[in-house]
């Protein structure tokens, strides 16, 4: 039977509304976890209008609250997500032994809790600061999903590639203006901290887009650091270490 054409996949609009990641929802769906306008539905792949009322089981809701997000603060010389030429991923920090003892979520370790972990968003191998690593598909849609618009700060420390000053102009065009891969970015907060350092807020994050947009207005990075993304602060979590994200904390 043919689908009205506004109509959407049920996991689609369960993304779309922040209910569960589209893999959480085709998990629950043939459990009969979700509901839509009160009936159950069961089927994979089916179809809900937008103005359509879902809701959850209480077994789902009770499984998305067993779910951590860890705040790392990683140093230079580990990947954010699979290990590659030679080098460990930052997950491996993860353990008992290099938890914060100012960890105050009142969450206790658990070997669980690792599995499904993945960064939500990436840091470079040469880049130390704030990286989120979570179990919870709501979180990593949040900080990576195509239309997330969560602020990301970060303090890069850099020198004229060619000797000469960052004009006034350059300054400018890290603001806007500047376009990677063909793209144009998105407007930037970009200011002086200091002689030597930037202060950047981003709402994107492209491949080394800092690093490559120092380049473009001839500046070499030598130091970057991520500080806060969203309303969460890397703080005093000191390097290496990590702690949960607090029930009384989030992003957005």
């Amino acid at each position: 039977m043919a689908q009205p054409p506004e109509s959407m996949r049920l996991s689609k609009r369960m993304s779309e509304l922040g209910i569960a990641s589209r893999r959480e929802a085709d998990e629950w769906i043939p459990k009969g976890w979700v509901r839509v306008d009160g009936r159950v539905v069961s089927e994979l792949g089916s179809r809900v209008l937008p103005g359509q009322h879902i809701t959850i089981d209480a077994k789902a809701r009770f499984q998305q609250a067993q779910r951590v997000t860890v705040l790392l603060n990683k140093p230079v010389g580990w990947v954010s997500g699979q290990a590659e030429d030679g080098y460990e991923p930052a997950i491996v920090l993860v353990k008992p032994q290099t938890q914060w003892r100012e960890d105050r979520s009142g969450i206790r370790f658990l070997p669980e809790h690792l599995r499904g972990l993945a960064p939500a968003g990436r840091l470079d191998i040469d880049s130390v600061g704030l990286l989120v690593l979570t179990q919870d598909g709501r979180v990593a849609r949040q900080l990576v999903g195509e239309d997330s618009e969560v602020e990301k700060e970060y303090l890069v420390r850099v020198a004229p590639a060619e000797g000469e000053p960052l004009t006034t102009e350059g300054l400018a065009l890290l603001n806007h203006g500047l376009e990677l891969d063909g793209e144009a970015l998105k407007p930037a907060l970009v200011e002086w901290v200091n002689d030597d350092q930037l202060r950047f807020v981003l709402r994107e994050g492209k491949k080394r887009q800092i690093r490559r947009m120092c380049e473009a207005v001839g500046l070499k990075v030598s130091g970057l650091k991520r500080v806060r993304i969203g309303k969460v602060m890397l703080g005093d979590l000191p390097s290496g270490q990590w702690r949960y994200l607090r029930l009384d904390e989030g992003f957005v």
